[in-house]
């Protein structure tokens, strides 16, 4: 995306609402001072690999990392917190979707590690992910089995003190530049989500293989990964066998509210351009902005950003100071933010016109980023079961 310095002061009076304290002002303060660093500018969107890796590298060498482990490994806080997660990506993503998604990843990619890791592997792995010296990736979805994990078909067998796994695995972010895997697979005969393990996997382990690059309209690194009889440690086993679908969703739980706080960001991003825009175009002899229909809209755009922040960091809130199950709320979270932003992102390129459509332009790049948050980590249809099966369960 093109370049834009500091989010508009009115933009960011959600950080003086009683969800944060002055630690998250200040956190704040730092990522922005990355966004607005040299790291961005020099991002290569016709290499996505090779920025890919710088942009983790800067993030690290930055501290911003520091909110994607726990204590212990380097972290900020105790347990990771949600509200960290979703403040720097809301500002990452205001700047560039390739940065959000950077950082986002070494977080969603080591999460796993730091809840059900052994405290060697922890060790190994999450400094250096903090550190931003390794990269990592969450194998979970495959052909069949996206919003349906019960029919995921990869599989892991044990024979000895050794995993076999064959199967594969696809719409890998991070795919093909992860030094560090956490795979999920079946270990055993019935169907259903009680049968599937997790595991630590390298990209050099025998039978590993990378089968195709995946291209998407807000392109990042993405691919299809190959397991032909591949033999691993029974040590890299995360946590118990049969444990990997909770673990799963406890990580998915983690950060499914971060995915709301980019959203955040886009729309953010949109409505700031938008405003920009209508103030200067000159049309029937009178701004863009003081048309009736034209404030109508922006009233709107301000009014959804507006209630997907609150929900947003409600849900994050909830996790980090009331210690609750916040299966729920993330869900409405963010189904609501991504559905809300797609809605701002549109209404600001119909603002710009042509222009709106142009190849390159801002607002081009927001729709391509925007779009695919309604499907990754949990699809809006699959965000509403999610909420319709608690309140009937719970009330």
């Amino acid at each position: 995306m093109q370049k834009q310095t500091h989010t508009p002061l009115h933009q960011r009076d959600h950080l003086d609402w009683p969800f944060f304290d002055k630690s998250h002002h200040e956190f704040t303060q730092s990522v922005d001072r990355f966004a607005d660093s040299s790291a961005i500018n020099a991002i290569d969107h016709t290499d996505v690999d090779n920025s890919c890796r710088r942009l983790v590298k800067a993030l690290g060498e930055s501290g911003i990392l520091s909110a994607c482990v726990p204590a212990p490994y380097g972290g900020l806080t105790p347990t990771i917190e949600s509200r960290r997660l979703a403040l720097a990506r809301e500002a990452l993503a205001f700047r560039s979707g390739l940065a959000d998604f950077a950082f986002a990843m070494q977080g969603l990619g080591s999460g796993a590690i730091g809840l059900a890791g052994s405290d060697d592997l922890k060790a190994a792995v999450l400094p250096k992910v903090m550190r931003g010296e390794i990269i990592p990736a969450f194998a979970l979805s495959e052909k069949e089995a996206g919003s349906d994990v019960g029919a995921m078909r990869c599989s892991a067998r044990l024979e000895g003190d050794h995993y076999v796994i064959t199967g594969e695995k696809t719409w890998i972010s991070n795919g093909g530049i992860a030094d560090i895997y956490t795979l999920f697979a079946r270990t055993g005969e019935s169907q259903g989500r009680g049968v599937i393990s997790a595991f630590v996997v390298y990209p050099d382990d025998p039978g590993f293989s990378i089968t195709e690059r995946l291209d998407v309209m807000a392109p990042h690194p993405l691919a299809t990964l190959r397991f032909d009889n591949m033999r691993i440690p029974a040590s890299r086993l995360l946590g118990a066998p049969g444990e990997g679908f909770k673990l799963a969703m406890r990580t998915l739980d983690i950060f499914r509210v971060s995915v709301a706080g980019a959203a955040l960001g886009f729309a953010r991003r949109a409505l700031d351009e938008a405003l920009v825009h209508v103030r200067s175009r000159q049309i029937f002899g009178a701004t863009l902005a003081e048309m009736q229909l034209t404030q109508a809209k922006l009233g709107e755009m301000a009014s959804m950003i507006d209630a997907a922040a609150l929900l947003t960091y409600r849900a994050a809130w909830r996790r980090d100071v009331q210690q609750l199950p916040t299966t729920r709320e993330a869900a409405m979270a963010k189904m609501m933010a991504t559905e809300n932003a797609q809605t701002v992102v549109d209404t600001a390129l119909q603002l710009f016109g042509a222009r709106g459509v142009q190849v390159g332009g801002i607002m081009e790049s927001l729709y391509r980023e925007i779009r695919a948050l309604r499907i990754y980590e949990g699809a809006t249809e699959v965000q509403k079961l999610i909420v319709a099966r608690d309140i009937l369960r719970n009330g």
